[in-house]
Parts: structure tokens; C-alpha cells; sequence
């Protein structure tokens, strides 16, 4: 985690380009050291929301493929798994990518969603809101752990 902090804002892009794509990472973590540091709060926003938004548009992009062989060898996502998504998101729209932010099971929506090709410009704003919204939560609570100790 030192490592994305020393990198500032690249690094926090990256980190949340990580946590947004399939692979388990913690971008929150990152995000509060940079503040913690006295990091532009704008900045952080920006990084992190752009990386974890173009994180959950790869996911989305490789289920748009609707290869489930490459779902389930480089996504790590089982076909039962993929297909009781598939079955829960039936009628529900492409909005439902607001919900990709929720940890393991937003990277889910994000791979059915393009799976189902959702349309892309609606599960592509959804998404953004969604992942925007929840950077600019965390920085609140972070700023406000950090007023306690101050």
C-alpha cells in the first residue's frame, strides 16, 4: 500500500483500477493515507473515482464478450454463479451497474451486466455515479476519523 501512496495520485489510480477490475484490493486504504498526507481532496476524487470506474468498464467489456470460458479462466467467476446473476438482474436495466461499487458482488454485476449487453452508456453513467458516490462517502468518514485525532 506504501507504494500507491508514494505514487500520489497515480497510485491511486491504479489502486482503485485494481479494486474496480476483478481482483480483491483495498483502494479505501489508499485513499485515506493520501489524505491522511494532506492530498488534494479533488484530486483524490478524480484518481480514484476515474481508476475504479475504468476498473468496473473492463469487467463489464469482458462479459460483453460472452466468452464464458475466458469468464470463468480469468475472471474466476463460476457459470452457476454467472447465471443466478444473469437470472437476478432479468428486467431489472442497465442502472443497476449504480451497485457496482459493492465489494465482490459489484464486479459480478459489472460482468453480467456486459454479458446481457446492458446498454452501455446507461450502465456506464450508473456505474460512475455509483462508484463516485462511494469515494465521496469514504472521504467524509475519513476526514472525520481524522478530526478525532487532531
Amino acid at each position: 500500500m506504501e507504494v500507491f501512496i508514494e505514487w500520489s495520485y497515480f497510485g491511486l489510480f491504479i489502486a482503485s483500477f485494481l479494486a474496480g477490475s476483478i481482483l480483491p484490493f483495498s483502494s479505501e486504504l489508499v485513499l485515506s493515507g493520501l489524505l491522511a498526507a494532506g492530498a488534494n481532496r479533488s484530486g483524490c476524487l478524480l484518481a480514484a473515482t476515474a481508476g475504479n470506474f475504468l476498473g468496473g468498464m473492463t469487467c463489464f467489456w469482458i462479459g460483453r464478450l460472452g466468452n464464458i470460458e475466458w469468464i470463468e479462466k480469468y475472471l474466476k467467476v463460476k457459470g452457476s454463479t454467472l447465471q443466478k446473476t444473469l437470472t437476478f438482474l432479468h428486467g431489472k436495466g442497465s442502472a443497476m451497474a449504480f451497485f457496482s461499487f459493492v465489494p465482490i458482488v459489484g464486479d459480478l454485476l459489472s460482468v453480467s451486466l456486459g454479458y446481457m449487453r446492458a446498454n452501455c452508456w446507461i450502465a456506464g453513467s450508473s456505474m460512475l455515479l455509483g462508484k463516485f458516490l462511494r469515494y465521496l462517502v469514504w472521504m467524509d468518514i475519513t476526514y472525520g476519523i481524522l478530526h478525532l485525532f487532531n
